[in-house]
């Protein structure tokens, strides 16, 4: 009686066993140009989940599922590309723990998005992150103006961690609502306080045109001063 399975397919697909240096050498390689991909589609690309873990999901995934639906694709081959995923995540993990800028380029660092109520914009610069996509992270926290914000991080996740003035020194910022941040203007109506649109920096400007003094963008919207409700 013939055996059901025919072993030597099931395992090797019928190739030689030299076959697996070509295996580890194809996982190896697309290990690192998966990391370097999502590495650069930036924190947002990925977010809640760190570039590498996305990087160990999609390279285990795929080498779970074609030996699961493909008869041509051996079950050694799919073991190996598991091993070397494995091997080289304890690699990457180990070199992480012993150089920090190593780490940093793997997992990114958190970057200050605004600080005492603006923008910081050299770092917000150079994130992915789009200014309309960042005002909706802010007003799903009930945050109507940067005014009443201390501190704004993105973390390694894609997060954005937020820290908030007490009311009683919640200050004048620039609001992020739609229809607020719709009244931009070039030339200032009437004497108040306005917020620059680019940066957020704050101040008293009289009738006529002013460029910012922090970023010099020449559009104000109307400062706001509400207490931040939850």
């Amino acid at each position: 009686m013939k055996d059901i399975f025919e072993w030597e397919r099931v395992l090797f697909n019928e190739l030689p066993s030299e076959f697996l240096y070509e295996v580890i050498f194809r996982s190896a390689t697309m290990f690192i140009v998966l990391l370097l991909t999502l590495k650069m589609t930036g924190k947002r690309g990925v977010k809640q989940l760190s570039v590498f873990e996305t990087v160990i999901i999609i390279a285990l995934g795929s080498a779970a599922g074609d030996p699961m639906f493909y008869e041509d694709v051996g079950l050694i081959p799919a073991i190996t590309v598991f091993t070397v995923i494995i091997i080289l995540y304890r690699l990457v993990t180990w070199l992480a723990g012993k150089n920090r800028k190593f780490e940093e380029f793997i997992e990114g660092k958190t970057e200050c998005l605004i600080s005492e109520g603006r923008f910081s914009v050299t770092s917000f610069e150079k994130e992915s992150l789009a200014q309309d996509e960042f005002f909706t992270e802010l007003r799903l926290k009930s945050i109507e103006h940067l005014g009443q914000v201390k501190h704004a991080y993105l973390e390694t996740s894609g997060e954005v961690s937020v820290f908030f003035y007490e009311d009683d020194h919640v200050k004048f910022g620039l609001p992020i609502l739609p229809h607020y941040f719709a009244d931009k203007v070039k030339i200032i109506p009437a004497p108040g306080i306005y917020a620059c649109t680019f940066c957020g920096h704050t101040e008293e400007l009289q009738q006529g045109k002013s460029n910012c003094k922090v970023c010099a963008k020449p559009e104000w919207v109307p400062a706001i001063k509400n207490l931040r409700i939850t």
